[in-house]
Parts: structure tokens; C-alpha cells; sequence
């Protein structure tokens, strides 16, 4: 019996495909790329995305290329990629930004077309379908995430088509574990208790602000410190994922830890739960969805269009970084903003920018990722602040005066 077996049963028993289990989506990304692209192969990816995702990328010898994107939700608009690029790239990798679907069947389309992998970084969106499919089955393979959906801070899949694939890529992540230490299996374990503990206790804001005072955060910004001279010198050795582990261990040093029967056993049983905390996102999704600081894409969908996001939903605010701020007063640590745009954050030594930055940067620099969980607190904060919503500069033109739209109680 493989390595994590168990779990990846309960994934393939819900997307009706072959699952690997890896201790993180970091490292199932990784395999994916690895196994599918040659080095120095073309990936067209968003540049609203996780910098760990672009060091990822470069881990496997690849050349990123930054798409155009929505300004209404940062995925890649296929419409806007010019067609000397789709001529150019050698592979798609998805977003699914906080949950709000790619448009991943004309990704699908177009990638048939040019005979090209298409990968889904799914790891924002467990549970989410697009025409009743679930996102993840549309690609080559996608990568799932446990940390970001039941809050394990562990744990990831790489869903793939048939079960020799599987075999082959679960060889291949045996060779990447590293040995597990009890340790370390004990502190990610307890770590999830301890977040739970201090959101139950109400110690958000005290803890948040002691943690920023005595640096014990690893990020000072939004986008962890590049250090463009030592990155560049790890070009010379990718692929590699040892040469740029100081960048992808960021915020998860144990994303390639072989966890032992205690993390996996926390993993089996938070896994159950998943269902009932899916029910409870899209609660609070919708909430969220119906106020006026939601996107476009959200407030403008169809009935029983398309789905909500259930990671995080995605506000659209004047002031955004004063905001979040403010809003640690009230209890709520907003993360998951990736600003600015990979192609700024990087420059053009690292990855090929994107032909028409814009909408990007707009939607990078306004977005406010709101937890469904805290739908009611985030809401009463933002009406108690006076946030403004602010509308992409696509989208028809609301007048900037226009209140929020409270939730009811």
C-alpha cells in the first residue's frame, strides 16, 4: 500500500479520479510539472497568483509567461492572450482564484487544440464544478490543497487520468519526501488547535499584533523578499527543487515532509468534515456575494450560474490596505492578497510579463479576500469602517456614493 493511500482514496472517491496524496499542493504541482514539461518550457499562468506558485514554476526549469486577466476575478481572460502567445507557450496552469473558477473549459479547448497540458492549481477550489463537473477533472492533472479548506495546515493531491500515471508520480514523490520527524509532526498537528483556540478565545487582534512586533512573520509584505541576485543563480541548477526550497518552504516548511500516522490521522478526520464545511462557505458566500462590495463576477452571475467561491470571496474596496489593517481591530486577518502582479513583483529577467498589465494590477491593488466563515464580522467591519466598493474600470459605472449593502441579521 502506497504512502497516504487512505486519503487519496477519499479524494478519488470524489473527483472520479486518480489521486497521489503529498504533504502539501506545492509539492503536487511540482510532480505535475516535472513529469508533463521538458525544461525551459513555456507556461502561461495569471499574474494574481501565490509566489510560491512562481517559484514552483521556476523550480521545474519552466519559463513563466503572465497572462492578461479579469479585472473582475485575476484568472486568465483566454480572450485577451494574444494569439502569438498561445502559438509560444507549452502548457496552462489554471488559478481558480479563491475559488472562482478559471475559464477552464475554453482553456481546455484551446490546449486541446494546440496539443498542450492543461494543469488546474486547484488548491483554492475543493468542492467547486463548473457545468456540473468538478474543477480538477478538466486537466493533464490539478493540484488540491487540505490546508486551505479545512484548515489543516497540511496535506495536498495531484489528481490525475488513469492509475498508471498515479503509480508513476507517486515514485517519483517518494524520491522527493524528505524523513519525518515526530516533532514535526506534532507541531502540525497542534498548530490548526492552536489557530482554533485563539479564534474561539477572541485573541485574534492581540495575537496578530504581538506576532508583528516581534517579527514572526515571515512575510513583511504581500509578496515574500525576492532576492533576485541568489534566485538568479538558481537557474543554473533547475530543475531543482532543493535549489529554490529557501522560497517554496515560505509560510509551510513541511511541504515536503513525509507525515507520519499522526498529521495523516488529524488529515482523515478534518477530510470528513469537508462536506459540512463546504455547506458552510457557501453560506456565507452568498452573503458576502450579495453586498455591494463584491465583484462583478459575483454580483452579476446568473441565477444558478456560476458557482460561489467558497476559499475566499473576493471584495473590491477603495483603501484596500488601510483596510485590512482596520480590520484586525475587528478580529479579522484578511490574507491571500497577491500584490503586486507576478510579472511586477519578478520583472522580466524571471518570467515574460504580461502584453497588457492593467487589469492585473487594478485587481491586485483592490481586492479584499473575505473569509465565507466570518461572512457577518467581515461585513459588520466594513460598514462600521465606511469601506467604499470600488468597480473595475470594465465594468459599467456605479456611482462611487452608492452605500454598502448591509447583510441581514
Amino acid at each position: 500500500m502506497s504512502y497516504g493511500s487512505r486519503l487519496a482514496a477519499v479524494m478519488t472517491q470524489r473527483l472520479g479520479r486518480e489521486c497521489v496524496y503529498t504533504p502539501s499542493a506545492r509539492l503536487a504541482l511540482y510532480l505535475a510539472l516535472r513529469h508533463w514539461c521538458r525544461p525551459g518550457a513555456r507556461v502561461l499562468m495569471s499574474p494574481v497568483n501565490d509566489d510560491v506558485i512562481l517559484f514552483v514554476v521556476l523550480a521545474a526549469g519552466l519559463r513563466p509567461v503572465q497572462a492578461p486577466v479579469s479585472p473582475t476575478d485575476g484568472n486568465i481572460d483566454p480572450a485577451a492572450v494574444p494569439e502569438s502567445t498561445w502559438r509560444t507557450v507549452d502548457a496552462v496552469l489554471t488559478t481558480n482564484l479563491y475559488g472562482m473558477p478559471d475559464r477552464v473549459v475554453e482553456l481546455r479547448r484551446r490546449c486541446d487544440q494546440l496539443g498542450i497540458p492543461l494543469f488546474e492549481d486547484a488548491a483554492h477550489a475543493i468542492g467547486t464544478r463548473v457545468d456540473g463537473q468538478p474543477v480538477g477533472t478538466f486537466g493533464r492533472a490539478a493540484a488540491f490543497s487540505l490546508s486551505k479548506h479545512v484548515a489543516a495546515m497540511a496535506g495536498g493531491f495531484l489528481a490525475v487520468e488513469d492509475a498508471r500515471t498515479r503509480r508513476e508520480l507517486e515514485r517519483a514523490r517518494d524520491e522527493l519526501l524528505v524523513p519525518r520527524s515526530l516533532r514535526a509532526d506534532l507541531t502540525t498537528t497542534l498548530r490548526p488547535l492552536a489557530r482554533s483556540g485563539v479564534r474561539t478565545l477572541h485573541l485574534v487582534r492581540p495575537v496578530w499584533r504581538t506576532m508583528q512586533h516581534l517579527g514572526m512573520l515571515e512575510r513583511d509584505e504581500f509578496r515574500m523578499d525576492l532576492h533576485a541576485p541568489r534566485l538568479a543563480d538558481c537557474a543554473a541548477k533547475a530543475p531543482s527543487l532543493t535549489a529554490y526550497e529557501p522560497w517554496i518552504r515560505v509560510d509551510l516548511h513541511g511541504f515536503r515532509s513525509r507525515h507520519g500516522p499522526l498529521v495523516r490521522g488529524q488529515l482523515k478526520l478534518r477530510t470528513d468534515r469537508l462536506d459540512a464545511d463546504l455547506a458552510r462557505r457557501r453560506v456565507g458566500a452568498a452573503l458576502l456575494s450579495g453586498t455591494a462590495w463584491a465583484s462583478p463576477a459575483l454580483r452579476d452571475r446568473p441565477a444558478g450560474g456560476a458557482p460561489h467561491p467558497l476559499f475566499r470571496v473576493p471584495l473590491l474596496v477603495h483603501d484596500r490596505d488601510v483596510l485590512l489593517d482596520r480590520l484586525v481591530r475587528h478580529g479579522v486577518v484578511a490574507g491571500y492578497v497577491y500584490d503586486p502582479p507576478l510579472d511586477d513583483y519578478a520583472g522580466a529577467e524571471f518570467v515574460e510579463p504580461s502584453p497588457d498589465p492593467t487589469a492585473a494590477r487594478w485587481f491586485a491593488s483592490h481586492v479584499l479576500p473575505a473569509d465565507p466563515l466570518l461572512a457577518r464580522r467581515i461585513t459588520k467591519a466594513l460598514t462600521k469602517e465606511k469601506a467604499g466598493p470600488a468597480h473595475p474600470p470594465l465594468a459599467a459605472p456605479v456611482p462611487e456614493s452608492t452605500p454598502p449593502t448591509p447583510l441581514s441579521q
